[in-house]
């Protein structure tokens, strides 16, 4: 099985903090998501997103820095690793997302999922006139 790599950054308008709160934070993601979430910022604890579309496991934290998440796909041998890094920019942030091991056949819809769903839900949380 082809297994691929997805990395983008991305520009949002929003201090890290925030930024870092749109991923960690239950309440904020389901301002963002509008679906409740299951999350914590304990390492080796699980979450749920979008009524359990997205499930896996929380690695570390670095609080408005960086988020690292172990993916679950079905039952994958290989472990699909989500890193965020969030860097300041001026007033506004650079996330970038790099996730591993994303099966070939699955690759353009999570990459879509992240661009569109995911990344740019937050982007345009925080960007409600665009």
């Amino acid at each position: 099985m082809v297994m691929k790599t997805f990395k983008k950054v991305f520009r949002i308008n929003a201090e890290p903090s925030d930024v870092y709160s749109a991923l960690t934070n239950p309440f904020t993601i389901e301002l963002w998501s509008g679906y409740k979430a299951e999350m914590s910022t304990e390492p080796g604890s699980e979450f749920s997103l979008w009524e359990g579309d997205i499930t896996g496991k929380n690695i570390e934290f670095i609080p408005d820095r960086k988020v690292v998440q172990l993916w679950y796909f079905g039952d994958r041998i290989e472990e699909s690793i989500v890193t965020i890094s969030i860097a300041p920019d001026r007033e506004n942030s650079t996330v970038t997302v790099e996730q591993t091991n994303i099966p070939d056949e699955e690759f353009d819809d999570i990459a879509e999922g992240w661009r569109e769903y995911y990344i740019g839900a937050i982007s345009s949380f925080f960007n409600p006139n665009f």
